[in-house]
């Protein structure tokens, strides 16, 4: 760094990065832990320690698979766990006190920050073990080093996420602090997380296909059964993180998202688990899916006393699956896309009832009949993926042509959801007249709140009308309970003192719109403060203007524009290598379900070095 640059990092705005002194003590950390890494693995391809080869024998021995699958394995599912829970608490964090005083300031960035590089770790690990040509998938890395095509894949995906963290800090500087869960660098952080299970699922059928053949004990069919779920649940945990926003009760986005997103990661996640682990395979998953999210959800909230999330059920959704199997098991995009259909209407109608059992926010009658039927697209579109990835898992991919054409819809669809999802107008002239009467005096004040809007009939097909305090100690959803036309009013206290911020939210039609109620002014940005008086009239604007209050002013639309492309290509990159990976396990009838030596693990230094 030129002492320039030096220079402009330290008068950064505090809203706008990270202070230059954090960003040292973060680059010295992750230099030290990599230079670890580096010294265990160039040790063991080197013959001179023995560290990892003594760790991948006592893995083999207790799970049956070559060590170069069970050790990376288990490291990267527990590495998993706990950026799952880093990820939940940071944002119950950042919903209930705001903006970090800094990265490192926030605990909840050491658990993010440790699992990706944990999930990392696994994948270099199990690139740098095998000492001879493990599987015929392995992926030549030079002269005499062949890596697993899973740790390729994992190294990949844990690398894009890991990406996403100094993107994050540059992103801040250039656009302010985006306080929203869909944010493109946010989205590389848990996306790449999310599919490295997938690198986990074809590490695994790498393992097994490198075992001598064996009708394998009833313990050892049952445990290998048990592996193919965990890494399916995860594979579910982590497509549902996407819906985060909807489970916290903070959504900025339609709330036709939320039914699509449910969709989408059940079709996918559901059909691949019940094609690849066989009949079950999509309740066990789901199982897993409610055990590992519930608990994350459970030490967020009551045990850590932050915001609890709220999670979908996914459990009619997987038996669809498992009757779209009893027939169409053997045709895995047949299955995909009556999975999907099925996912989309009956799933659609479960998911329905439960959001008004656990949801903040849940679904009402004005999302029909648009729910269903973007649900059913999504859940087709996602069929088509979970039936290519379980295809390609089991090596009975389809033809390339059916394949590639197969995987271009789900791609197209997705886009197309996403898009039209996106698309949103704002309507002019639409205010409210509210009047806030204390419930509780200053200086610790709260206010029920009485709307009329204007014009009556605004909220009359509303998915959402609320109030929504938050980032002052906590959150506060309340929604309105109408008493006349046009007129509504909140039932809970709503706290407008300290650093609350306190809003009317409204979404109807492609509408997401907000009304401030009260804002503390944040020298930061800058921004003054809004007062809440006990009367006063205020025009509806877009909501993420409110809820995105830090993201900077003035910067110019060519960067705004390029930014997310960038980060949109390095994801289609990513997706490339997935794919590629994926076709290069699944190829039905070749070399690659031969079976291959038992690797074992020596304790003996090498007497020839591979570099």
């Amino acid at each position: 760094m030129t002492p320039a640059v030096l220079s402009t990092l330290a008068a950064a705005n505090p809203a706008g990065g990270a202070a230059i002194g954090q960003i040292l003590i973060a680059n010295a950390m992750a230099i030290t832990a990599s230079g670890a890494l580096l010294w265990l693995v160039m040790g063991h391809r080197s013959g001179r320690r023995q560290h990892l080869a003594r760790a991948a024998a006592w893995a083999e021995r207790g799970t049956g698979l070559p060590g170069w699958a069970a050790l990376p394995s288990a490291l990267a599912m527990v590495s998993l766990l706990v950026a799952l829970l880093g990820m939940y608490w940071d944002i119950s964090l950042h919903i209930d006190i705001g903006r970090d005083p800094g990265p490192l300031a926030n605990p909840a960035h050491y658990l993010i920050l440790a699992g990706l590089f944990g999930i990392f770790c696994a994948g270099f690990i199990a690139m740098a073990l095998p000492l001879e040509r493990p599987s015929e998938t392995a992926v030549r890395i030079n002269r005499g080093w062949y890596a697993p095509l899973g740790g390729v894949l994992i190294t990949s995906c844990a690398g894009f996420a890991l990406l996403g963290f100094p993107l994050d800090d540059v992103w801040h500087r250039l656009f302010g602090q985006d306080v929203t869960l869909w944010g493109p660098t946010h989205l590389m952080l848990f996306g790449g997380a999310a599919l490295t299970l997938v690198g986990m699922a074809v590490l695994m059928v790498e393992g097994i296909r490198a075992r001598p053949q064996s009708d394998g004990e009833p313990a050892e069919r049952a445990l290998s059964y048990l592996r193919r779920a965990s890494l399916m649940g995860g594979l579910l945990i982590g497509l549902s993180t996407l819906q985060a926003e909807f489970d916290f009760g903070v959504p900025q986005f339609q709330m036709i998202f939320h039914p699509m997103l449910i969709a989408g990661a059940a079709a996918v996640a559901l059909v691949c688990a019940r094609l690849w682990i066989g009949r079950g395979g999509a309740l066990a998953t789901v199982t897993f899916f409610l055990l590992a999210r519930g608990a994350i959800s459970l030490i967020v909230g009551p045990l850590f006393g932050e915001t609890t999330p709220a999670l979908p059920l996914y459990l009619i959704e997987a038996g669809v699956v498992e009757l779209a199997a009893l027939w169409l098991a053997d045709r895995p995009l047949a299955m995909g896309v009556a999975s999907g259909i099925g996912i989309g209407t009956v799933g659609f109608a479960s998911e329905y009832g439960w959001t008004h059992l656990v949801y903040t926010l849940p679904w009402n009658l004005h999302l029909l009949p648009e729910g269903p039927i973007i649900a059913t697209i999504a859940g087709v579109a996602g069929g088509l993926a979970g039936g290519l990835m379980g295809a390609a898992l089991c090596g009975k991919l389809p033809s390339p042509r059916v394949a590639r054409a197969a995987a271009l819809v789900s791609l197209l669809a997705a886009f197309g959801l996403a898009a039209d999802g996106l698309a949103t107008t704002v309507p002019k002239r639409y205010s409210a007249d509210l009047k806030l009467t204390d419930v509780r005096p200053a200086p610790q004040r709260e206010v029920s709140v009485q709307a009329r809007i204007h014009p009556a009939d605004a909220a009359a097909d509303a998915k959402w009308l609320n109030a929504t305090s938050w980032q002052g100690g906590g959150l506060v959803v309340n929604r309105l309970h109408r008493v006349a036309d046009g007129v509504y009013r909140t039932t809970e206290p709503i706290p407008v003192h300290g650093d609350w911020k306190a809003t009317l939210r409204l979404q109807t039609g492609r509408s997401v719109l907000g009304l401030p109620i009260y804002f503390p002014a944040d020298p930061a940005i800058p921004a003054p403060r809004v007062a809440a008086p006990a009367n006063f009239d205020r025009s509806f604007v877009l909501d993420k203007q409110l809820l995105q209050r830090e993201t900077k002013k003035g910067v110019p639309s060519w960067l705004t524009t390029l930014a997310p492309l960038v980060v949109l290509a390095i994801a289609l990159g990513l997706l490339t290598i997935l794919s590629l990976g994926l076709a290069r396990i699944g190829r039905p009838g070749g070399p690659a379900e031969a079976p291959r030596p038992r690797w074992k693990a020596t304790t003996q230094p090498r007497t020839t070095r591979t570099a």
